[in-house]
């Protein structure tokens, strides 16, 4: 039982650690101790990885809060639990098989073998990938700090903007938006997606045979693509003529290619949320609810779970017992997993919702404000509809703490208790047939 909380905890003692830091006088601009409120909302959502303030960030954190802030956001996307393994492994200590099964489910690594070199790669690889991406967005910016601090949060698809407007100043510089947009990607398709394509080989053998590129590396390889047409062609066709309508053409088309990466749980955003059409605000809840891929900075629901939903109804329908993905079948405990996963994340966000409308009764905030809120904050994305977070009511301040620390921690949490559950059966009872539908 301790071990299936000991993220949970971690993460907490994190927020509580990144509060105390971020209310101290040196960490604010004017010197004095911070309000609680802010501290502990803005620590809990760089954990999480989310990127809702309450506050703005250059106005209310010196250069050394917004330090702080990044690395907060840093040790959030990697997680506790690979930072505390990451610092294990280099001081020799050997892990756990219960720890080795952990970061298993948390990056889908199929084997024990070599998940020390793991750890160890996705600390490297995500501090090259980050570097490199600041030297890319310095040839423009030419600001250091500003480089390395969209880098980061770009990356981890944090969203915390020390600029008016989220990153709205970059729009008219296609090149820093593609550049913002691919790290992004990279972000949050997961540090094993990652490792597969950097070790893939494709001449492995003399003969000629070429090298394999998993399973899971191909679902969330493709679904990510379908997902970004799909979200890039839907934000061109409805927003054409309105929140992209003057714009030159090459904007409009660099515009439309961030907009449609950003609600898979990065939370920048060129054009203001509260500015695009419902269909579009509806277009991307059903992308923030899908999210990123496992082992990922991004949460929600995960590619490979909607994948899984798709093939598993897909068989249902032409009357196959097996779900199959690219002629591999699906493990029934996988569709299982994926069914849990997708309905505790709808009941989640259900309650976070009717906390909300009962938090925020009579504060003017409408509802659909509050739905994307919820949703926002359940996916870890950051968007939000102009000031709502800013206007939320203390009470509805701590019920989108919990939506963000639920949200990050949720589909890890599942796996893990599935996982320990685990028992042979030697009863089998009788059927009966249940009328449903």
């Amino acid at each position: 039982m301790k071990g299936r909380f000991s993220v949970a905890l971690g993460f907490l003692a994190l927020i509580a650690v990144g509060t105390v830091v971020l209310a101290s006088p040196w960490a604010r601009v004017d010197g004095s101790w911070g309000p609680l409120m802010t501290s502990v909302f803005t620590s809990c959502s760089a954990v999480c990885v989310t990127g809702l303030s309450i506050v703005d960030i250059a106005a209310e954190f010196s250069f050394a809060g917004q330090i702080a802030l990044l690395v907060l956001v840093e040790i959030g996307c990697l997680g506790l639990m690979t930072v505390s393994t990451f610092l294990m492994v280099a001081i020799g200590r050997r892990l756990s098989l219960s720890r080795e099964f952990s970061l298993m489910n948390a990056y889908g690594v199929a084997e024990v073998r070599g998940v020390k070199g793991l750890i160890c790669w996705v600390i490297g690889s995500m501090l090259v990938m980050e570097g490199a991406g600041a030297v890319v967005l310095y040839t423009r910016l030419h600001d250091s700090y500003l480089s390395i601090f969209y880098s980061i949060m770009g990356f981890c698809n944090a969203g915390f903007s020390i600029l008016p407007g989220s990153i709205a100043s970059f729009a008219k510089d296609p090149f820093i938006v593609i550049a913002m947009g691919m790290e992004t990607i990279l972000g949050s398709v997961g540090f094993l997606v990652l490792y597969n394509i950097c070790t893939f080989k494709f001449l492995r053998r003399p003969s000629g045979a070429r090298g394999r590129l998993s399973l899971h590396t191909r679902v969330v390889l493709r679904f990510s693509l379908y997902l970004l047409l799909f979200a890039f062609a839907a934000f061109l066709i409805v927003e054409w003529n309105a929140a992209l309508g003057g714009l030159p053409f090459v904007e409009k088309l660099t515009t439309g290619f961030y907009q449609a990466v950003t609600p898979r749980t990065c939370g920048f955003c060129i054009t203001p949320t509260e500015s695009l059409r419902p269909l579009t605000r509806h277009i991307y809840t059903f992308l923030m609810f899908i999210g990123g891929a496992p082992g990922s900075a991004a949460a929600g629901m995960k590619v490979t779970t909607l994948a899984v939903l798709i093939y598993t109804l897909s068989a249902l329908c032409r009357g196959d017992p097996e779900t199959v993905i690219e002629q591999k079948t699906v493990p029934t405990a996988i569709v299982r997993e994926s069914l849990v996963i997708f309905m505790a994340l709808i009941a989640f966000t259900g309650l976070i919702v009717g906390a909300l409308l009962v938090a925020e009764d009579g504060t003017g905030i409408a509802f659909d404000a509050l739905f994307f809120e919820a949703v926002s904050a359940m996916t870890t994305t950051g968007l939000s509809m102009g000031d709502t977070t800013a206007r939320l009511s203390v009470a509805g301040k701590c019920i989108i703490m919990v939506a963000m620390f639920m949200g990050r921690l949720g589909a890890l949490a599942v796996v893990m208790m599935i996982g320990d559950r685990e028992s042979a059966k030697h009863i089998r009872y009788p059927q009966e047939e249940l009328v449903i539908g």
